[in-house]
């Protein structure tokens, strides 16, 4: 797999996402990893593709605070889109390998993490035109294969389809 989730070191720290989700109906929690741009004002730079929380992309610039009851830092707002989008597709069609759908996006540029086995967070970067993914996302939802949602579409790329 061509996937982002290599353990990073030295100026990466974790920060920790509690939101509520609509699709799955309760509270959640993520932890993203994310370098470090200015600690003492709380700046940091998100790293990976978020697997389940909205409105959050790869690159993205966040506000965090460190939190002592829960010995973490948690996240508060996001400062800076990064221009990327992130896509939540899971695998509706268990005859089709998930690694065909994920080489097909990687060969259009885009990076994926995967979670199981039916489902995986996908990265559009922003230097990607959105057009053509989108048009496959359609393709394969509409044969049945997958199901997705745009969960963080960028101001660009949604310009893109406009």
């Amino acid at each position: 797999m061509h996937e982002m989730d290599e353990e990073p070191d030295g100026n990466f720290v974790k920060i920790v996402f509690q939101f509520y989700s609509e699709l799955f109906e309760q509270d959640m929690v993520e932890t993203l990893w994310a370098t470090i741009i200015d600690v003492e004002n709380g700046v940091y730079k998100l790293d990976n593709i978020p697997f389940y929380v909205p409105l959050l992309a790869s690159e993205d610039v966040v506000y965090a605070e460190f939190d002592e009851n829960e010995n973490c830092l948690i996240y508060r707002k996001t400062l800076e889109d990064s221009g990327n989008s992130t896509i939540h597709v899971v695998m509706l069609d268990e005859n089709v390998d998930i690694n065909t759908i994920c080489d097909e996006f990687f060969d259009m540029e885009c990076l994926y993490e995967g979670v199981n086995e039916s489902y995986f967070a996908m990265e559009v970067p922003k230097t990607v035109n959105y057009v053509a993914i989108k048009a496959r996302l359609d393709q394969l939802e509409t044969q049945g294969t997958i199901g997705y949602s745009e969960s963080c579409l960028s101001e660009l790329h949604f310009e893109q389809l406009a």
